[in-house]
C-alpha cells in the first residue's frame, strides 16, 4: 500500500482539501484500497479542529465532504510511515526538510511538482483571503492529484 501525507501549516485549509480531493480521485479510479491518505500541519495551531468552513464549502461544491477531518500536527513517525509527504508551499517544505532525518528527504515534495498546469508553484494559503482563494487552491490540487496518481500507478491507470 502506498501512503500519502498532505501537509500545510495549520491543517485546516489546503491539506485537508488535498486529502479530500485525492481520496475522491482514488475512489473514482478504483484505487482507494491501494493508497492510504492523511493530512497534517507543520504547526500546532488547530489540533483537533475541523477544516475551515470556507474550505469545507468550496470542496463540498465539488462533491467532496471533509467535515469529519480534524487537524493534527506532523509527527516524527510520519517520516517513517509515509511514502509521499506532499507540502503545499516552500515554507512548509523547508520546515519538514530541516526536521526530517536525511534519509527521508526524498519523500518530501511540493504537491504542485505533480501538476501539469501549475508546476512547482506554491498552493497559496487562502486563510486570510476570500472564497476565490479556496477555488484556486482546488483547481491546483485537482490538477496535481492527477499527476500524483499517474506516478503512483506508473502511468497505468487513467485518473
Amino acid at each position: 500500500m502506498t501512503k500519502v501525507l498532505m501537509v500545510c501549516m495549520g491543517n485546516i485549509c489546503r491539506s485537508p482539501m488535498a486529502e479530500g480531493v485525492l481520496r475522491k480521485a482514488l475512489q473514482d479510479a478504483g484505487l482507494d484500497r491501494q493508497v492510504e491518505v492523511d493530512s497534517a500541519g507543520t504547526h500546532d495551531y488547530h489540533i483537533g479542529a475541523p477544516p475551515d468552513p470556507r474550505a469545507q464549502e468550496a470542496i463540498r461544491r465539488r462533491g467532496v465532504d471533509i467535515s469529519h477531518l480534524r487537524g493534527r500536527q506532523v509527527s516524527d513517525g510520519d517520516f517513517e510511515r509515509f511514502d509521499y509527504i506532499l507540502v503545499m508551499d516552500s515554507d512548509n517544505y523547508g520546515m519538514l526538510v530541516k526536521r526530517a532525518p536525511a534519509h527521508h528527504h526524498g519523500k518530501i515534495r511540493r504537491l504542485l511538482s505533480f501538476s501539469s498546469q501549475y508546476p512547482n508553484r506554491d498552493v497559496a494559503d487562502p486563510y486570510y483571503g476570500g472564497a476565490q482563494g479556496f477555488e484556486q487552491n482546488l483547481d491546483q490540487i485537482e490538477d496535481a492529484v492527477q499527476g500524483l496518481i499517474r506516478e503512483i500507478t506508473g502511468g497505468n491507470q487513467a485518473a
